[in-house]
């Protein structure tokens, strides 16, 4: 039974400053995703989109090793796998340039309605990317309408402004909406952290968790109006990218099982910390529950509350 799922796959060629290569790493934000949501629960976790027939066996393994079901990988003979260069500068600063090429990028990046296995309609949730200027409406609201929650981030900044219309449409169809800072600040204008949430909440999202890298995160819920800070998790950052997917998979876990914001939040920041300590994905361990609830121990007494006005205990 699969219980929570996420889309899109793409490897990662990864050129470092000094030279170095590392070649077919498993990346795009679903595999990412799934890991933090496996982290998390004992139900089955799933991962849809689209794959050529030279999808590399390491990375099938690596999904096999956590346990995610790939019913959901459409293996297209007609088209290689998404492949993308990640270039690494001395700075960190990232620059990914397409490999793929043509008609192959939007064939795997599609999720319709009809490629969702049977199987995965009884979910109890789903997270995926969009575009902000042309969010899959189509998906968001066919899953909303069967009692999948959403969970939403954007995959990158909006290049223009969005009407009123259609921040509406994107962040109703959500039970959890995710940006970034500057994410965020692109889609209802410049602020404080608090008036970003209230701005998103204002036009249609339920849950926001507000992503701000080394100072951790914000998750507000709309019908309660509780606020809560999530510290980052104190750990050896090597690459930061995928951390954010894994935040979101983890925080939709954490939200459906636990029913408990900051405990959720507190989920999402454990499962990003894996994500970092790495370039690529964290080698799947017989003890990585057990690491996590050690980070989950150690987080909780930093978590707190934040109100604009005043803290209470949580």
């Amino acid at each position: 039974m699969i219980d929570y799922f996420t889309h899109s796959v793409i490897i990662d060629d990864i050129v470092f400053h000094d030279g170095r290569t590392l070649m077919g790493v498993l990346g795009g934000g679903g595999p990412q995703t799934a890991f933090g949501m496996k982290l998390w629960t004992q139900g089955g976790v799933g991962l849809c989109g689209g794959v050529g027939l030279d999808f590399p066996p390491e990375a099938q393994a690596w999904l096999d090793g956590m346990g995610i079901d790939t019913t959901g990988l459409r293996r297209d003979p007609a088209h290689r796998s998404l492949r993308a260069w990640q270039i690494i500068e001395e700075d960190g600063r990232r620059t990914q340039v397409w490999r793929t090429q043509g008609a192959t990028i939007p064939t795997h990046l599609a999720l319709k309605p009809e490629q969702v296995p049977d199987a995965y309609w009884s979910a109890r949730g789903f997270h995926f990317g969009v575009h902000p200027e042309s969010p899959n409406l189509r998906i968001m609201q066919a899953l909303q309408t069967r009692g999948v929650a959403v969970s939403v981030e954007p995959f990158r900044e909006a290049s223009r402004p969005l009407t009123d219309r259609e921040l509406r449409e994107m962040l109703t169809p959500c039970t959890i909406f995710s940006p970034n800072l500057v994410e965020a600040e692109t889609l209802v204008g410049s602020g404080e952290p608090m008036t970003l949430l209230r701005r998103l909440t204002d036009a249609g999202a339920s849950i926001v968790a507000l992503r701000m890298g080394a100072e951790g995160s914000l998750v507000h819920r709309a019908a309660t109006d509780e606020t809560h800070h999530i510290p980052a998790v104190k750990t050896t950052v090597v690459d930061p990218v995928g951390a954010g997917n894994a935040y979101c998979g983890a925080l939709l876990v954490g939200w459906l099982e636990t029913g408990d914001l900051r405990r959720a939040g507190m989920y999402a920041s454990v499962a990003a910390s894996f994500l970092v300590e790495q370039h690529g994905l964290p080698t799947p361990h017989p003890q990585m529950r057990e690491r996590a609830m050690q980070r989950l121990a150690e987080l909780s007494d930093a978590a707190d509350c934040y109100m604009p006005r005043h803290c209470a205990s949580a």
